[in-house]
């Protein structure tokens, strides 16, 4: 981050820029002198900052990255099923926040094994947080009754799937899209009724 006030918010118009070219242009069409006039700084300003939009980019999912994982820790309910709500609220809602970078994500990562290994990493730290909630679950004598690891990693694969097709993709033909709050309430039903539908033991 550089250190100056200036510096600073040279540095937040970029962000804002790349966050709105991308929505507008899509990562691939976006140029860099689109974001650089979208800043109202000129090119060269650019690169004091960053090498590549792809930088930037990375720097638009850490955001991202940080932002599910504080929204979901935050005044976690204690309750099983408001503890599931409130991460898949989170996953959503960041979702919707940070859909031209998670798509400028996708597109790269089937261009770009640095891309293709971020969203790997992405997917990797996902499931680790879905996991150690499971493992919470079996302590407490839930009976699961599935190997752990393979479920986190389709409890993941389900909300990103499901928000690929709903939010990025617009829907699915001949399937109404569901809004916000009742998307919410189908993954959170998913995800408790898989993991804590038959009781504690």
């Amino acid at each position: 981050m550089p250190p100056t006030t200036k510096g600073r918010r040279t540095e937040a118009a970029f962000l804002d820029a790349a966050r709105q070219c991308f929505a507008e242009k899509g990562f691939l069409n976006t140029k860099i002198s689109d974001i650089a006039a979208a800043a109202g700084r000129s090119t060269g300003s650019f690169y004091n900052y960053y090498d590549s939009k792809e930088q930037l980019l990375e720097a638009l999912l850490e955001q991202f990255s940080a932002d599910v994982v504080e929204a979901s820790l935050s005044d976690r309910p204690t309750d099983p099923e408001a503890a599931v709500r409130a991460a898949v609220t989170a996953y959503w809602t960041n979702y919707q926040k940070y859909m031209p970078e998670i798509i400028g994500l996708f597109q790269m990562s089937m261009l770009d094994d640095t891309f293709r290994q971020r969203w790997f990493d992405n997917r990797a730290s996902g499931i680790r947080q879905v996991l150690h909630g499971l493992e919470v679950a079996d302590r407490s004598g839930y009976r699961i009754d599935l190997p752990l690891e393979p479920l986190a990693a389709a409890l993941v694969s389900t909300l990103e799937s499901t928000c690929w097709a709903w939010i990025a993709s617009g829907g699915d033909p001949g399937v109404h899209r569901p809004d916000d709050d009742t998307a919410i309430e189908i993954l959170t039903a998913i995800w408790y009724r898989t993991v804590y539908g038959r009781g504690p033991v």
